[in-house]
C-alpha cells in the first residue's frame, strides 16, 4: 500500500449465532465496505493463547469449531480464505523466531466475523498466537507488528468489550437491556479510549469500573491492547467508534485506528 498505512481495527467478534443476527452481520459488513481492500489480514483472536508466539497454518485447512452445545450447521460453517506465508515470512522477521502450527485452522474469533465482512473469502488470513494476557506485553507485541501497516495489512484484535456469559442470566434476548455492569464498565472504555488515556486502559483491572465483573478472565480484552500499539508505535491513537450497543447484555463496542 502507497502512501496510506492499512487501518487497525478491534471488534467484538459475537458467538456462532452472531450469523442470525441482520444488524450486527449488517454494521459488520457495512464497515468492511468503507475499507480500502487489504493485501492480507492478521488476526489476533481471543480464543488463542499460546506461548510462544505462535502462527496459525500458512495454507487453507479446516477451521478451528471451538465452541460446544450449538445446532449442527454452525458446524458447517467454511471460510476458505488463502494462507499466507508471505505474511508469515514477514511477520517472522518482525518478531524473530516464532511457533508454527500448521494444522491449526482459524478459530471463531477469526471467522465469524470475517464471514460477514470479507465473505467471498479471498484476501489472505493468517492468525497468531496470544503469548501472554499482560496489556503491556500485548501493546509491545502490537508495536512490533505496527509495520505491517505500510505493506497493506490489515490488522484485528478480536475479543468482545465485555464478556461474562456466567453474569447474563438476566438478559432474555439479544436486544436484552445490558445489566449496569456491562453499561458502566462499556462507557468507561468508550471514554479511555476517545481520550486517548492508555495508562487508564493498560491498568483497566484497577482503574475501569466493574472490571472484574465485565472481564472476569480478560482474553477478550487482550486483543485490544494488540491493536492499541501496532496503531500508534509512539504512543495511543485515538479510534473511531464504528459499532456499539448490546448483543445479549454483552457490549459489541467495536472500534478503528486509521
Amino acid at each position: 500500500m502507497s502512501g496510506t498505512s492499512a487501518p487497525v481495527l478491534y471488534l467484538s467478534h459475537g458467538a456462532p449465532p452472531l450469523a442470525d443476527d441482520p444488524t450486527w452481520t449488517g454494521q459488520l459488513a457495512d464497515w468492511a465496505g468503507t475499507l480500502t481492500r487489504p493485501s492480507a489480514i492478521l488476526v489476533v483472536s481471543a480464543h488463542w493463547e499460546e506461548a510462544p508466539v505462535t502462527l496459525g497454518a500458512t495454507t487453507t485447512v479446516p477451521l478451528v469449531y471451538d465452541f460446544w452445545g450449538f445446532p449442527e450447521h454452525y458446524y458447517r460453517v467454511t471460510y476458505p480464505a488463502p494462507g499466507a506465508p508471505d505474511l508469515a515470512a514477514k511477520v517472522r522477521k518482525l518478531l524473530g523466531p516464532v511457533h508454527d502450527a500448521p494444522d491449526r485452522g482459524l478459530d471463531h474469533g477469526a471467522y465469524v466475523p470475517l464471514v460477514e465482512m470479507f465473505p467471498e473469502a479471498d484476501v489472505p488470513v493468517l492468525q497468531l498466537s496470544m503469548p501472554s494476557l499482560d496489556p503491556r506485553r500485548l501493546f509491545e507485541l502490537g508495536r512490533r507488528l505496527a509495520p505491517l501497516r505500510d505493506e497493506g495489512v490489515l490488522i484485528i484484535g478480536s475479543g468482545f468489550f465485555t464478556h461474562n456469559l456466567h453474569a447474563l442470566r438476566e438478559v432474555p434476548d439479544s436486544a436484552g437491556t445490558p445489566p449496569r455492569w456491562s453499561a458502566e464498565f462499556d462507557q468507561w472504555g468508550d471514554q479511555a479510549l476517545s481520550g486517548g488515556d492508555l495508562d487508564a486502559l493498560l491498568d483497566f483491572q484497577h482503574k475501569a469500573p466493574a472490571a472484574r465483573l465485565a472481564h472476569p478472565r480478560i482474553e477478550h480484552f487482550a486483543p485490544l491492547f494488540v491493536s492499541l500499539g501496532a496503531a500508534d508505535a509512539a504512543g495511543i491513537a485515538k479510534p473511531e467508534t464504528v459499532i456499539d450497543g448490546y448483543w445479549y447484555g454483552l457490549a459489541k463496542r467495536s472500534v478503528q485506528f486509521g
